[in-house]
């Protein structure tokens, strides 16, 4: 039987506004986690350079590789031999290898719900089980260390993201120590997702590296540094699942684009510009938390990293992607409906990303102040 996998509602949505767009309307795309800035300057002066002097081919950094292992001593206090990391095309394969390495089909694995679209959908590729487990407001929408300890039986994995997509909520240093806990004692191994490190707007966020030293992690270039678009990722593997995860990287995906590597390992030097991005973000994030209450848009997760909030809409809608496809035809801000994330309760809230311009935010704010007023009046 082939695995029957669910749209991603966000992309059709995406298609839509480009078609929109096409046909000459002004669009504000907040529909994706994907930053409207470009790579860093010098990584793009690097990309020339090599473009000019090197054929490229299959080839995987070493020195990329080594920089990535420095960043999880300097930022987290915890030695990773180089040897540990492989670079991917972005955390999407990051995390079919990640699932493949550790789990045999059939195996469950857990998941907080709401939670990224892909995690359900990638288990279910896999033919793994996925368990979501509904994680609200009480929990700040983050699976617990008390929920996994009353799963019976144990599930067989469990992904973790923190910050996490769609909400932004961030797990405590002293819960993430728990989580490690139960999991070590009920044989449950992790994949931690940490695409959204260094995107943080108060206390930064902690790699399960640190309390979790079997846990298999996956981050990208594509938030932080503002390089979707280059397909560039790595995992941190333990050593004992190093020759099972190279294996997978060669046959199926062989390695990152060259040119992408080397803008990478450039990357990693711009650390003014991308903080200035950082800015940029929180400044977004203070204009919505301000405008979204005004608007009827009270219940949000508390957005402490990432680029996203998450909004209660029930008021409003009970068909969270009806709503977002009437919002882009009569405003022009795309969004990312609820039942992406959620396909039991996400068809009442809305998903607004904020990697965009400061000017783009204050002109969503201004159409839809007008626009979400008359929906209440229409209730």
């Amino acid at each position: 039987m082939i695995a029957e996998i669910s749209p991603f509602h966000a992309i059709a949505i995406s298609r839509e506004a480009h078609a929109l767009e096409a046909q000459g309307r002004s669009i504000l795309h907040m529909e994706f986690g994907q930053p409207s800035t470009g790579a860093p300057a010098k990584a793009i002066a690097q990309a020339h350079h090599v473009l000019d002097t090197d054929p490229m081919g299959y080839w995987e950094s070493t020195a990329l590789k080594e920089r990535i292992a420095r960043l999880y001593a300097d930022r987290h206090g915890v030695a990773v031999d180089p040897e540990q990391v492989l670079l991917t095309c972005g955390a999407s394969p990051g995390l079919v290898l990640a699932l493949t390495c550790l789990f045999a089909p059939g195996a469950r694995v857990a998941t907080a719900r709401p939670g990224y679209v892909a995690y359900r959908n990638t288990l279910k590729a896999l033919y793994l089980e996925p368990l979501e487990i509904a994680c609200g407001p009480a929990e700040r929408y983050q699976i617990s260390a008390d929920a996994l300890a009353g799963i019976d039986p144990a599930p067989d994995g469990l992904i973790l993201a923190s910050p996490a997509n769609p909400t932004g909520t961030i797990i405590p240093p002293d819960e993430l120590a728990a989580i490690a806990r139960v999991c070590a004692e009920r044989g449950i191994r992790i994949v931690s997702d940490e695409i959204y490190h260094g995107l943080s707007f108060g206390e930064p966020a902690h790699s399960m590296l640190e309390y979790a030293p079997d846990a298999v992690i996956v981050n990208s270039f594509s938030k932080y540094y503002s390089m979707a678009g280059w397909r560039l990722g790595w995992i941190v593997v333990p050593p004992d699942v190093i020759g099972a995860a190279r294996a997978r990287m060669g046959n199926l995906f062989l390695t990152p684009p060259v040119l992408a590597q080397r803008a990478g390992l450039t990357a990693f030097d711009c650390v003014d510009e991308l903080e200035g991005h950082v800015d940029t973000y929180r400044r977004n994030r203070k204009l919505l938390l301000h405008a979204l209450p005004a608007l009827g848009l009270a219940r949000i997760a508390p957005p402490d990293g990432a680029f996203y909030i998450y909004a209660d809409i029930s008021h409003l809608t009970n068909d969270s992607l009806a709503f977002c496809q009437k919002l882009l035809r009569e405003t022009g801000v795309a969004t990312a409906p609820g039942v992406d994330f959620d396909p039991v309760d996400g068809h009442r809230f809305i998903r607004f990303s904020f990697a965009v311009s400061t000017d783009r935010v204050e002109d969503a704010i201004a159409r839809m102040t007008p626009w979400f007023q008359a929906q209440g009046m229409q209730r």
